[in-house]
């Protein structure tokens, strides 16, 4: 169950929000076996002339004004190689589908717990479950 926030700057109009959308969840159904239908996603624009990211050249990868920041939050568990494979492949789905430099695509992971997540009516519906 992964729940995942995208902010992207420069030219992010809805076309360009939704194919990074769809990019960030296709990867995650073929890197982590994420259920197709496990889709929860915010997707935001953000105006460059207003300034509201900050991005810099950190560890030799030179951003611009396209970069895109995505956030995802899931249950712990899994491996390095593969989180190191969606890392991969959300940057090549994001190139194909919204034309985003791969140095562009800024990723975190942040892993909890069952009991971390509420699906709705006030439940822990993960908790004693064994789902995704």
């Amino acid at each position: 169950m992964p729940f995942v926030r995208i902010d992207a700057y420069g030219g992010a109009d809805d076309d360009r929000l939704d194919a990074l959308g769809r990019a960030v969840h296709d990867a995650l159904v073929e890197t982590l076996g994420i259920p197709s239908d496990d889709h929860f996603q915010v997707l935001t624009a953000h105006d460059p002339a207003r300034g509201t990211l900050r991005y810099d050249g950190y560890l030799g990868v030179r951003r611009d004004e396209g970069i895109v920041f995505v956030t995802i939050a899931l249950r712990a568990g899994r491996t390095t190689e593969r989180k190191q494979a969606l890392y991969r492949r959300i940057a090549q789905l994001a190139e194909e589908r919204a034309g985003t430099d791969p140095r562009n695509v800024f990723v975190t992971l942040t892993e909890n717990t069952s009991a971390d997540w509420s699906l709705g009516d006030g439940l822990a519906q993960y908790v004693g479950s064994g789902s995704c």
